[in-house]
């Protein structure tokens, strides 16, 4: 086959999925769960300018096996670009890492079947959000030829990401990604503490301000005084002027 015969097969492959392929839509929880994660990865790996790209519920195509859609994937190394669907002889590369959040429904789907399902395809880490329950679950090949997963075991209530660079962590009914001591916020929260610190740099501003005004304001009281002064001592000299005059 050509290259563009297999242009053409890649162009045609549909960049959605049916209803009977996803899940049954679960509501904010899950719709949240996933945007929240998203927006934060992008974000740190924009900031950390790497090649990485970012997606949700991109139909995936993987050689001799059924499509399917993943809440949230990683690939590392490949341009970030907008992307209809994900063909794996076509980018060169399988997923790196994938996430599915759980709210309702069928658990099996997201606990027994993708845990065998993304390890025979050699996805290296698999992570799953089960928001009903509140708690995380993490998969790990641990070699490159192994088609079987490892648990990842939580330390401190932190999930090491080896995929990402990164641990992952359940914190007031939130997934929060940390890189060493930092927290990745996401883009409210970003905004919110722009906002803050905005703020706080107005606040400085007007605080410098009020204390330049009154600096001004005692400075031109002094002049005032010594200006009084001044005339004040003038009209003594020469009321002594005088008086010298008369007694001469």
């Amino acid at each position: 086959m050509s290259m563009e015969e297999r242009e053409r097969v890649v162009e045609s492959l549909p960049a959605e999925v049916t209803w009977a392929e996803l899940a049954m839509p679960e509501g904010d929880l899950h719709s949240e769960g996933k945007r929240q994660a998203l927006e934060a990865l992008r974000g740190y790996f924009k900031q950390q300018r790497r090649r990485v790209y970012v997606g949700s519920e991109l139909p995936i195509y993987y050689p001799g096996e059924r499509r399917f859609a993943p809440d949230l994937l990683v690939v590392l190394d490949v341009e970030a670009h907008l992307r209809g669907k994900w063909v794996v002889s076509h980018e060169g590369k399988g997923l790196d890492w994938v996430m599915e959040v759980h709210v309702g429904g069928d658990r099996k789907k997201d606990a027994e079947h993708n845990v065998r399902r993304y390890a025979r395809l050699g996805i290296p880490e698999y992570f799953i959000y089960d928001r009903a329950r509140e708690r995380l679950e993490a998969y790990r090949l641990p070699s490159p030829e192994a088609r079987e997963y490892v648990r990842i075991e939580p330390r401190q209530g932190r999930y090491t990401s080896e995929v990402l660079g990164l641990e992952l962590q359940l914190e007031a009914a939130k997934l929060r990604f940390w890189a060493g001591n930092a927290l990745l916020l996401e883009s409210e929260e970003l905004i919110d503490r722009l906002r803050e610190m905005l703020e706080g740099v107005q606040r400085r501003v007007d605080e410098e301000a009020e204390q330049l005004a009154e600096e001004v304001r005692r400075r031109e009281e002094e002049v005032r005084r010594r200006e009084e002064a001044e005339r004040r001592l003038a009209e003594l000299q020469g009321e002594l002027e005088r008086l010298k005059a008369r007694g001469e």
